[in-house]
């Protein structure tokens, strides 16, 4: 077997494991290249795993668009996430509606309200998450664990790609025919909200272009942070 058949075949028996020994559990996409991966191998394998996005009000048209190509594809609608209007408002007619690049602190603040909540919301009576983070994506995620608790949710977390290469992505996408962002032929390896998102240039890394004005540091939106800190508590062999 060929080293993209082994990682192929060991994300498939993590997920069938995830179903199998932590329902409900559920996926959290968002409609990139990584996210659409794993859309495939769920959805193709009938797995007892809901997939839902964080809809943050500021997505690029061609990642809301992945939303219809999903359903056109799978026959399976995501389910929505948003933030709470009255937080929105709050933040904006107190900071602006593009406040976030003033500094670290209002830019986290916004990504509280436009994700962290919601996703709060959405793993809310579920066992188990799963994401498509991979260490390559950046430093902050280079020592990521394919199994780890989740303390601020109080769940496990899962992230089946983190043994994969760029590559190992684009190869499945192109063998399996897998629809993906339109962004991403436009230099764009790694999506988030419009605002926040450029594309790279030649050589650069791969979350270059989110949030570009901030130092590599700092760049996670608090999804996968627990007191401003990447926590890695437990390993588990999957």
């Amino acid at each position: 077997m060929s080293q993209p058949d082994t990682l192929v075949a060991q994300t498939r028996l993590i997920l069938e494991r995830i179903a199998r020994d932590f329902s409900p559990a559920v996926f959290a996409s968002s409609l990139a290249a990584e996210d659409m991966v794993l859309t495939d191998l769920i959805l193709k394998a009938q797995l007892p795993i809901g997939i839902f996005s964080l809809e943050t009000g500021r997505l690029h048209p061609e990642t809301l668009a992945m939303l219809e190509r999903v359903k056109e594809r799978y026959g399976y609608e995501i389910a929505l996430y948003r933030p709470q209007p009255e937080a929105v408002d709050a933040y904006v007619a107190a900071h602006g509606l593009n406040g976030f690049y003033d500094s670290v602190e209002l830019r986290r603040e916004c990504c509280r309200i436009r994700k962290v909540e919601p996703l709060s919301r959405a793993l809310f009576g579920n066992k188990a998450w799963i994401t498509g983070q991979r260490r390559a994506q950046s430093s902050t995620r280079s020592s990521l664990l394919v199994e780890e608790d989740d303390p601020a949710h109080f769940m496990t977390k899962f992230n089946p790609l983190a043994d994969w290469s760029e590559q190992a992505i684009w190869d499945y996408i192109r063998a399996n025919n897998v629809p993906y962002n339109e962004l991403h032929d436009q230099g764009y390896p790694s999506i988030g909200c419009a605002p926040c998102t450029r594309a790279i240039q030649p050589g650069e890394d791969v979350r270059a272009g989110r949030w570009w004005w901030e130092n590599p540091e700092s760049k996670e939106c608090g999804l996968h942070l627990v007191d401003g800190k990447l926590i890695r508590i437990k390993s588990v062999a999957a």
